[in-house]
């Protein structure tokens, strides 16, 4: 597999580059150019790419020669295949391995009944579910979106339910834990992130959280001796109310302590990670631009 070393951020204007970078987005077609956006992990930018390139789509990786003014000049191209898509998409700062193993971490200190391990084990044990969690995004444009955000976020949510339950007392704080873990599982379906990032028509259709309840049944009827009803309505519970309020997308509104604490914690971890992205962007002193998640801009 290739390594990728000149990235868009480091190539100045006014210069002849020759790097690969991905067809993010057509704009449109002419007879003789396609206006694109291509990008890698370190930013974007608008090209023009010559000929008629029906080989030119969105998710193709590209090797191009051109010109970098405001805009891309492409000059020649060729696709690639053998390309590390890591260097083409934003990604977690941190290794994807030592997330999992903190997320283990907290699996282990926390649930430990029988019907709680099986059904960490459903998901957590198989390689092809552990593939696409380790690859998931967090959202498409709003909070954690890169690669590896969905862990990211999934072991942040953990971290401040446990401290909230163990602060307020929480009754259930195995099925808190647990259903921080499991909350956002439905995204490993809702989103496409092998080129980029979008809904997939599953996602489109459902959402991830009826996915992720489609996939607590699927579990349930593996094994269905095992679970209590008790168990299996408070772990979907918490997914279907982890949005909070109706019109933040949730199917109902809070009605558990679990719930309640499942998303405080994915809002505060989905807020900040938006404002920490904010910060990226803006230099101290300044305000940052309207962002829309959070309806406002910032003074930073």
């Amino acid at each position: 597999m290739s390594t990728k070393v000149n990235f868009l951020c480091d190539i100045k204007g006014g210069n002849n580059i020759k790097t690969s970078l991905m067809v993010m987005k057509i704009i449109f077609r002419e007879s003789d150019k396609i206006i694109c956006i291509l990008a890698d992990k370190s930013g974007e930018i608008k090209a023009s790419i010559p000929g008629k390139g029906s080989d030119i789509k969105a998710g193709r990786v590209i090797e191009i020669d051109g010109f970098k003014g405001g805009n891309l000049d492409v000059k020649k191209y060729k696709s690639i295949s053998d390309y590390n898509i890591s260097d083409y998409l934003p990604t977690v700062k941190r290794p994807i391995e030592d997330i999992m193993k903190e997320i283990q971490l907290y699996t282990d200190e926390y649930i430990i009944s029988r019907e709680g391990r099986t059904l960490n084990d459903y998901f957590f044990k198989d390689e092809i579910f552990l593939d696409k969690f380790k690859r998931g995004i967090g959202g498409v444009s709003m909070h954690h979106n890169y690669i590896g955000g969905l862990a990211e976020h999934t072991l942040n949510v953990m971290n401040l339910t446990a401290m909230l339950c163990e602060k307020y007392k929480c009754r259930r704080t195995e099925t808190a834990v647990l259903a921080a873990k499991f909350h956002d599982i439905g995204k490993v379906y809702e989103y496409s992130y092998d080129g980029p990032f979008r809904y997939t028509l599953r996602g489109e259709m459902e959402g991830h959280i009826v996915i992720g309840v489609e996939l607590i049944d699927e579990a349930v009827r593996k094994n269905p001796t095992i679970y209590s009803e008790d168990f299996i309505t408070r772990i979907k519970g918490c997914i279907v109310q982890h949005h909070g309020k109706l019109e933040h997308g949730s199917p109902r509104e809070m009605n558990m302590e679990e719930s309640f604490i499942v998303n405080y914690a994915d809002s505060i971890d989905a807020t900040m990670n938006k404002i920490s992205q904010i910060k990226d962007k803006t230099e101290p002193g300044n305000w940052s631009e309207f962002d829309r998640r959070i309806e406002r801009k910032l003074y930073l």
